[in-house]
């Protein structure tokens, strides 16, 4: 007879799924690193090759395009292109190390929005270690000037202006998971990015390489249907702060791609300030 405390195989899938898909998050940086162009064409490839091939599998499947709360999820799909954007800015603006921790700082903001949207108890010691993890940040930041001109504080800033827009957008996907399938989730978060950096990649200069046509069309199959299709599935099964903490398996892994491939350094303030936010997010799960 199995144990009363085990978790059987089937219980322990949605935590599998999300740090298998935090493992394979943790390898963005190692493709945007290798290509040269622009943000938003990276955007453009990285948005409607899902979108495509979701939208395929759809028509089949005589699934309607548009049914339920749409208009919710367009708006999700609008702050993913904007998200994406910034995405792509902070990895080519910064170095690993800064955009992975910085951008992490997205399951502080879920567990905030959750106990406010979703109902999710918070208790009052998670706010005190939310602004613990807060203080991370902001050592993370300690070292760069308050200048715009700086390309790492662009880069770290594009960062939380992603964390932001992911955390909104992962509350509204918690929040409708029961009423679309994975598929369809993924195919509202990547459908406007479409449209919206279309223009971009038709006027940009230079056009996008093939080459990297082809890694942007590898890490979109790769991290934005695969990985999405885990993330989406733990998401469904999981309390919304419950998966943003396991997510955090992302910072190990993309620090370790990072020292593998590029040999990257962290200076000190990186180390302390991404062990303060790991360590707060660490207690807000144990909360």
């Amino acid at each position: 007879m199995e144990a009363p405390n085990k978790l059987s195989l089937k219980g322990e899938q949605p935590y599998l799924a999300i740090l298998l898909a935090a493992m394979m998050a943790g390898s963005s940086g190692v493709f945007i690193k290798y290509m040269q162009a622009p943000a938003t064409s990276l955007g453009f490839v990285r948005s409607v090759v899902p979108s495509l091939i979701l939208a395929l599998w759809m028509w089949r499947q005589a699934i309607p395009f548009f049914r339920g709360n749409y208009r919710l999820m367009l708006l999700a799909s609008l702050l993913n292109a904007a998200r994406m954007y910034f995405f792509f800015t902070a990895y080519i603006y910064t170095s690993i190390g800064n955009a992975v921790i910085i951008t992490f700082s997205w399951p502080i903001f879920v567990s905030l929005m959750s106990a406010l949207f979703l109902k999710e108890r918070i208790l009052r010691r998670n706010i005190l270690l939310l602004f613990m993890a807060f203080g991370g940040i902001v050592l993370v930041y300690a070292h760069q000037p308050f200048s715009f001109e700086n390309r790492d504080f662009i880069g770290m800033s594009a960062a939380l202006a992603t964390a932001l827009m992911h955390a909104i957008n992962v509350v509204i996907f918690k929040k409708e998971s029961t009423n679309y399938s994975r598929t369809e989730i993924i195919f509202y978060q990547n459908l406007l990015g479409s449209l919206v950096f279309l223009p971009f990649i038709l006027l940009n200069r230079p056009v996008i390489s093939l080459s990297d046509t082809l890694l942007a069309s590898s890490h979109a199959i790769f991290l934005g249907i695969l990985g999405f299709n885990l993330f989406f599935f733990a998401l469904r099964h999981l309390k919304a702060s419950t998966v943003s903490i396991l997510a955090y398996v992302e910072i190990i892994s993309a620090l370790l791609f990072s020292t593998l491939w590029f040999h990257e350094p962290l200076g000190w303030n990186t180390w302390l300030g991404g062990g303060l936010i790991v360590l707060a997010t660490g207690f807000l799960k144990r909360g």
